[in-house]
């Protein structure tokens, strides 16, 4: 499985529908849209609650009264937060590069999309489909239990948006992840078993770790289909960003009937291990195909990926490998 992380923001600014687009176009199985909430109740393709890093919101007169400081989930941020704003004030906004020191040449594409919905996502995703190659939605749900606080219950909205959108349902044309266990444990007592395929995200270091013992893998196979990990906790590394070795949380995970979708391969040196760098630039661009082939040598059943097309050429080579001939020896 390549699944496009935010789309192909390697290329084009993230959550947005050129993104997606171009992330299926280089060979995305799966799109993976971030969703937060709107003052309405909306559910909303954009990977912060706080939405000046990523739209053109401080540059616009009309809402610089809403700009403040709040505590998203324990995190003082200061700027202008989606649910503040209703869907009809988030369709007036641009989005911009996200990382525009890192990916200089997306700003060229500042201002030129606008903020989508899960809805308007599920409907690329459903005109991009085709008989032989079904493509689906990754959703992460992000801070849902702060969400609720806000008297925005995310869970419930998003299991009736599955519902009018006749997504709730495993073979459905959305998956949904997050890093609450609470979280997929509510959707799936609403939804049933005969919900959407649920993934348990789990961070790189720190309290999730009990989760990724033997036990801790059982007890997420209870409410979830899969996982999907930082790649650190496959990929092990130094302090130096060298690879010092592979840990067995794939084969840990099948056991318990996990699948295992890691976290986020992207192109850039600053996020690859040392040996698969090129140059001395940390925005420069790196082997990020020989990362992903590794991975799925590992037996990954898939990866994120900023850049899709180095997945999809890594598991080419593999499938490639695979199904040549064997000669003989003379």
């Amino acid at each position: 499985m390549v699944i496009g992380h935010r789309g192909a923001p390697s290329y084009r600014p993230e959550h947005t529908a050129a993104s997606y687009e171009l992330a299926i176009d280089l060979g995305a199985d799966r799109i993976e849209p971030d969703l937060v909430v709107s003052r309405d109740g909306v559910l909303i393709a954009r990977h912060d609650a706080e939405l000046s890093r990523s739209t053109d919101v401080a540059d616009r007169p009309e809402f610089a009264i809403r700009r403040r400081t709040a505590d998203v989930d324990g995190e003082l941020q200061t700027g202008w937060f989606v649910q503040d704003f209703t869907l009809a004030e988030l369709r007036t906004l641009r989005a911009i590069e996200r990382l525009p020191a890192v990916r200089p040449l997306n700003t060229a594409y500042d201002g030129r999309f606008g903020v989508l919905t899960l809805a308007d996502v599920v409907e690329l995703v459903r005109r991009r489909s085709t008989p032989t190659r079904q493509i689906q939605v990754q959703a992460e749900l992000k801070h849902p239990a702060w969400f609720a606080t806000q008297g925005l219950p995310m869970t419930e909205l998003l299991a009736a948006e599955l519902r009018r959108l006749d997504a709730a349902r495993p073979d459905g044309p959305v998956v949904v992840m997050a890093f609450e266990q609470e979280a997929l444990r509510q959707l799936r007592a609403d939804l049933g078993s005969g919900g959407p395929t649920l993934v348990q995200l789990v961070d790189e270091e720190g309290v999730q770790d009990a989760l990724l013992t033997p036990s801790g893998l059982r007890e997420i196979s209870t409410y979830a289909q899969g996982i999907a990990p930082h790649k650190g906790r496959i990929l092990l590394h130094g302090a130096d960003g060298s690879l010092v070795g592979v840990s067995d949380l794939v084969s840990q995970a099948h056991r318990a009937g996990l699948t295992v979708t890691p976290w986020t391969l992207r192109p850039e040196n600053l996020f690859l291990p040392r040996h698969l760098r090129s140059g001395s630039d940390p925005h420069g661009l790196g082997d990020a195909q020989t990362e992903a082939r590794l991975l799925f040598a590992l037996g990954c059943d898939g990866v994120i990926s900023d850049a899709p097309e180095t997945a999809y050429r890594a598991r080419a080579e593999l499938t490639a490998e695979a199904l040549a001939p064997v000669r003989p020896r003379v």
